[in-house]
């Protein structure tokens, strides 16, 4: 006698996945300002609401913010996102690093997806006119004195934010 089971899942990745996803990461940034008073309440919002469009569109691989001092992390948070493979952890947001960051500068960075290369400069500037925030092109600091350390990860819909934090010694 044998047995046979199967089972089927459908995950559709949309608007409203995005969106919890971005939730988690604005959690993060709610207290990160509670902890070290940046970034300010009136920009999280924005970044919330850029972050679920180019989740949404498939546009971002990495998001990074935190503090820099002289081009170099002094305290960050960077997200990578993995998607189309099994996650099952979906953390709660926080853990937010409460050391010293005096003397340094916040930061927000985004790297775009190979899907938003493939795109004409004209379906880019339609994307960028939804879009809260005005980004300009550069790179992230590099790494300063400390460590990074994978904390967490946010997951919805078959789509990830795995967390890792650099943290000063």
């Amino acid at each position: 006698m044998s047995f046979t089971m199967t089972r089927s899942v459908a995950e559709t990745f949309s608007l409203t996945s995005a969106k919890y996803l971005a939730s988690k990461l604005t959690a993060d940034m709610r207290r990160c300002a509670q902890t070290h008073g940046r970034p300010y309440e009136s920009n999280i919002n924005d970044y919330g609401t850029e972050l679920a469009l180019l989740l949404r569109d498939g546009y971002v691989s990495d998001y990074e913010f935190g503090f820099e001092k002289d081009g170099r992390r002094v305290l960050s948070f960077f997200y990578k996102v993995v998607g189309g493979e099994l996650v099952t952890s979906d953390d709660r947001p926080g853990k937010i690093y409460d050391g010293s960051v005096s003397g340094s500068s916040f930061f927000n960075f985004i790297t775009r997806s190979t899907k938003w290369t493939l795109l004409s400069q004209a379906e880019r500037d339609a994307f960028n006119k939804l879009s809260p925030i005005n980004r300009c092109s550069g790179s992230p600091p590099a790494d300063g004195n400390g460590y990074w350390v994978n904390d967490l990860s946010y997951s919805k819909d078959g789509v990830a934010l795995q967390r890792k934090t650099f943290r000063p010694y």
